[in-house]
């Protein structure tokens, strides 16, 4: 059995949409013939909401190894919050005495904090163990280069220069590449002309269906936020300015239908919750502004903090509809998508045309109200939603059916995807040793 070191700084109890994939595959990496050990950052250095019944979901047989991190109240003195950079010095020092001490065919780094991925070059050289990077994110980005400074997020100045920077430094030298998004692989083949060479793979995050169970089993131990006097209308996730051309659709529409019948429109609350990253009671409100350009504030109730993940399924299971605002980025692939499908609620999704959700949503789904961002066909979406909340006022919700192509984002299936690209670069690594010799 081959075995495989996994890199992810952000995991459970931790609630971070980074370490999903990690924690999904853990169950089905034995059946595929490999052995995984994950080497993460200890919690207590963390100020992301930890939810316990995260731990319920891990396969007990797994070890993982916890590291510490420089703690963030003396580092963020001088401006260094990135949980990879505080940590980056004991993950050398943990992995480096775990390669000495036995074999590892393989290093996956499978997060979003990215500058710990250069180590991957320097334990290629030190070890011969290749490695491969999940880019679940862009890395290095030009996204925001054009935006106004309002809209770029915190510290991108310094960001912005020091992906720049390291991108390079663990891209060059890495042995395969996993994506969310084809895009982003895109990007990276064209910056970096040497990858040609190299194993690559689009797999998305996956559905686990064990999670949904451990979510309503609970139910006792998470407070309500809906309010059962209105028909209520749920997003959990990242709010951020990419966002604005979904959101703005939506609420245009909910403002012409007011016009039209308030009282009708009066009975729906659009919930967004967790739309920001900061520490608690700390986040700014990236939606509420928006809605009360459109004189919709009574309408829609943002809660910045972030909630558990399995709080989060709950409130989703509790919503009478759910609602996905795309970003305007056409690479931008929402991971948040099979939980939502999971839960079977009625679906309303608008997203940049050329996102891969889109085509992913429209086979694994029948009845769901899957939307694009405005060119030619505004006028004619425009009318689509202003019928949908006519309804959904009138309390007349469809769910959704899953058809049978939603298997093939399960996540067994979709960790199966993740160890062929293993194998191929197991194989490559280990016919240039051969031909090394």
């Amino acid at each position: 059995m081959k075995r495989v070191l996994i890199i992810s700084p952000n995991f459970p109890p931790s609630n971070a949409a980074d370490m999903q994939r990690v924690r999904m595959s853990l169950p089905y990496f034995k059946e595929f013939n490999w052995q995984a050990e994950v080497v993460a950052v200890d919690e207590r250095y963390s100020d992301l909401v930890k939810d316990e019944l995260l731990l319920e979901s891990l396969p007990i047989e797994v070890k993982i190894h916890k590291v510490k991190a420089l703690e963030k109240k003396w580092t963020s003195k001088v401006g260094l919050g990135s949980l990879a950079l505080r940590s980056m010095w004991y993950y050398r020092k943990k992995v480096n005495s775990l390669l000495k001490a036995r074999k590892f065919d393989l290093i996956y780094f499978s997060t979003t904090e990215f500058p710990v991925c250069i180590l991957g070059a320097y334990w290629k050289r030190k070890f011969g163990v290749p490695y491969i990077i999940d880019m679940q994110d862009p890395w290095h980005s030009d996204y925001y280069q054009d935006k106004p400074k309002h809209q770029r997020p915190a510290k991108y100045w310094f960001s912005y220069r020091l992906n720049k920077y390291l991108e390079p430094i663990a891209i060059k030298s890495v042995d395969g590449l996993i994506s969310v998004s084809e895009s982003y692989l895109k990007t990276l083949n064209n910056r970096y002309p040497i990858l040609k060479n190299i194993p690559q793979a689009t797999v998305t995050f996956g559905a686990y269906e064990k999670d949904l169970k451990i979510a309503l089993d609970n139910s006792h131990r998470f407070a309500p936020l809906l309010d059962s006097a209105f028909k209520n209308i749920v997003y959990v996730g990242r709010g951020g300015a990419d966002m604005r051309k979904a959101l703005e659709m939506l609420f245009e529409a909910l403002k012409q239908k007011t016009l039209e019948n308030a009282e009708l429109v009066n009975k729906l609350k659009f919930y967004f919750i967790g739309t920001s990253y900061a520490p608690k009671g700390l986040g700014q409100a990236s939606i509420l502004p928006i809605a009360y350009q459109y004189g919709l504030q009574n309408n829609v109730i943002e809660v910045t903090d972030r909630i558990s993940y399995y709080h989060t399924l709950l409130t989703l299971k509790q919503a009478d509809a759910l609602f996905i605002p795309g970003s305007d980025d056409p690479g931008y692939t929402a991971s948040k998508i099979y939980p939502y499908l999971l839960t079977a609620k009625p679906l309303l999704a608008i997203f940049n045309r050329q996102s891969s959700v889109v085509p992913i949503l429209k086979k694994c789904t029948i009845h769901a109200t899957i939307l694009t961002l405005p060119d030619d066909e505004e006028g004619a979406d425009n009318a689509i939603l202003r019928s949908l909340v006519t309804n959904w006022a009138n309390n007349d919700f469809k769910n959704i059916e899953v058809t049978s192509e939603f298997e093939n984002y399960s996540a067994r299936t979709l960790t199966q995807k993740q160890i062929e690209l293993f194998n191929k670069v197991n194989m490559n690594h280990t016919e240039d040793n051969f031909t090394a010799i």
